[in-house]
């Protein structure tokens, strides 16, 4: 078919689905709070106000930004700076030189109100906390970038950060960045002491689960004795040879399914002061090829040991075996999130040279991911989780424009009759949002 070509200077935006987010953030209140939560200054009055600067971070990345030239990806669009009631948006630098201002105390005085606010504000309490580490890899010379353990690319410069999840509500609650060549237990304890005290103050953890890098004598006491009394922990065993000869001499198997079996007893490493439940897995790989696990290595001959793949946890609390089986086997979905985080949210994007700058643009990253997950919780409330790119394929891609109707803008969005039903509906998820919604 042939077909010419003609030009219109009406200001039309390809994200007009992005109004949805700003109703979301006036009627949560989270736009107003960022002006009390000690955001740095701006030396200049010409500088952009600290709020519209994080609000637009935010919106550069749902809107697809993975760096910080990609921020620019909205600078020009006239409609979504009058969605967001802005005069002008800011160029990519000016985040790079925002940003810049932030300190160690900074980021704790900042990100501890902030994450606190967010978390009060969840009618919801005794939560489960998934504790992780994960590597991010660097190429240039910044900051805390040194070489450490880095599984995909070796003798690369990495970070090593600290993440806490919240699983019953799909959301993160601490992020400390770390050099690269720390190991998972370096800052742990005051990392974890920072999360429940701080960030989620006020709230109660009734489970704590990690994998086997923060498995430790030193994790283990202050999980069943500390000034907040004690935790329930499921902590993956490390496969030290002793743990392996423990395996071992179990001879009581009691059958799960096809091709796992459980069974527990107890173990006493030598630091121990007394011994501790330990709960252990078998899964037979030919019947369950892509089972977890690790295989017993002990002898020259391995017999039967080599058919299965094993787990062990460590755990204070008296549940069935399975029921700490199964509760453990959720802690899976946290890599999923740093998957997120990473792929979707620009985790290993965003980073400048200065430290602590890296891990204050990291958090607003992380806090962008938290308000995805409370529009796809309140606002979208569909059984499945989409992730940030087909939400923003399906609800954020509107063609859109502004008109005037009687002295009041309206925000014209071109959807079929289909489509606009269920962005109306969508609308008014978000104008009657309340705090108090069902996590799924």
């Amino acid at each position: 078919m042939n077909f010419k070509i003609e030009y219109t200077n009406k200001d039309i935006t390809p994200y007009g689905g992005m109004s949805l987010m700003n109703k979301l953030l006036i009627t949560s209140n989270l736009k107003d709070y960022l002006s009390k939560c000690h955001l740095p200054t701006q030396g200049s009055n010409r500088g952009y106000k600290p709020e519209q600067l994080i609000v637009n971070f935010w919106l550069g990345v749902w809107s697809g930004a993975n760096n910080y030239s990609n921020l620019d990806i909205t600078r020009q669009d006239v409609v979504i700076s009058n969605i967001f009631d802005w005069h002008i948006m800011a160029e990519h630098k000016a985040f790079q030189r925002y940003f810049d201002k932030f300190t160690q105390a900074t980021n704790q005085d900042v990100f501890t109100s902030l994450y606190n606010w967010f978390f009060s504000n969840l009618n919801f309490d005794n939560y489960a906390l998934d504790l992780d580490s994960t590597v991010i890899t660097r190429y240039g010379e910044q900051q805390g970038a040194a070489k450490g353990y880095n599984p995909k690319k070796r003798g690369r410069k990495s970070h090593h950060p600290l993440i806490a999840f919240v699983p019953d509500c799909r959301m993160i609650a601490n992020f400390w960045l770390r050099p690269g060549n720390t190991n998972d237990m370096n800052n742990f304890l005051s990392f974890l002491e920072d999360t429940v005290s701080n960030k989620l103050k006020g709230k109660r953890v009734g489970l704590i689960r990690a994998d086997s890098g923060f498995y430790s004598k030193e994790i283990f006491d202050y999980l069943e004795n500390n000034h907040n009394g004690s935790y329930n922990y499921i902590i993956a065993a490390r496969f030290h040879q002793r743990i392996k000869w423990k395996i071992s001499d179990q001879k009581t198997w009691l059958k799960l399914d096809d091709g796992i079996d459980i069974a527990e007893t107890t173990y006493q490493a030598d630091d121990w002061e007394y011994p501790r439940r330990i709960v252990m897995v078998r899964q037979e790989i030919n019947i369950r090829p892509k089972a977890s696990g690790k295989q017993l290595k002990l002898f020259e001959e391995e017999g039967i040991y080599k058919n299965y793949r094993y787990s062990c946890f460590i755990t204070n609390m008296n549940l069935p075996a399975k029921a700490i089986y199964d509760l453990y086997r959720k802690r899976a979905d946290s890599e999923n999130r740093i998957k997120e985080i990473k792929y979707d949210f620009g985790a290993e994007s965003f980073v400048v040279k200065n430290f602590w700058a890296t891990e204050a643009v990291l958090n607003f990253s992380m806090m962008a991911y938290n308000i995805m997950s409370l529009f796809r919780q309140a606002i979208l409330r569909t059984k499945s989780q989409p992730f940030l790119k087909t939400i923003r394929h399906q609800v954020f891609a509107i063609a859109a424009y502004f008109d005037e109707k009687q002295n009041t803008k309206v925000l014209k969005l071109s959807l079929s009759i289909k489509r606009s039903k269920m962005f109306d509906a969508l609308w008014k998820n978000t104008e009657k949002f309340s705090w108090n919604f069902n996590p799924t």
